[in-house]
């Protein structure tokens, strides 16, 4: 079945394309839910007419993006976390983690857009790919340290040391 998106629709494509999908896709999942029209004689001739405005907010949309890649590539995060034997985690720094640190450094980014294959569960560096736009990913890095074990005991010595005199 041929239909028109309407929304971008991830995996599959960008509004104003012409695409041709399964009849059961389109009937119980594009066309009720808005993303996609029918390829009929008239909304096709609809979309020639908007074709500029189509074309004009998807190259924004890529610049918006392309920006955003860049500002990413200078992002390093860091989380500190308690860490036991061979430097595994006693919790895991998931995606929502992520996207809070992002969030406070003033980037709006969907948790869902982080192509995290799975929380993040031992020390170390690493390269977290983001999926900005269908046709560019950005990447940023996140450093897991251990929590500062030495900062811990400090104030537990010096409520000893109150005790005592």
């Amino acid at each position: 079945m041929e239909i028109i998106l309407v929304k971008d629709v991830d995996n599959l494509g960008l509004s104003g394309q012409v695409l041709t999908v399964a009849p059961g896709y389109a009937r119980n999942f594009l066309l009720p839910t808005g993303a996609a029209l029918p390829a009929t004689e008239g909304n096709l001739k609809m979309l020639a007419k908007k074709r500029a405005e189509y074309e004009a907010r998807a190259k924004a949309e890529k610049d918006r993006a392309s920006d955003l890649k860049t500002k990413l590539a200078e992002v390093k995060l860091v989380f500190r976390r308690k860490a036991g034997e061979k430097e595994k985690l006693y919790g895991a720094v998931t995606a929502m983690d992520i996207a809070e640190a992002l969030q406070a450094q003033g980037l709006d980014i969907d948790r869902k857009k982080l192509r995290l294959a799975e929380p993040i569960k031992a020390l170390g560096e690493y390269e977290v790919p983001v999926r900005l736009h269908p046709e560019l990913t950005g990447t940023f890095k996140v450093a897991v340290l251990p929590e500062d074990e030495a900062a811990e005991a400090a104030p537990a010595e010096e409520a000893a040391d109150a005790k005592a005199e």
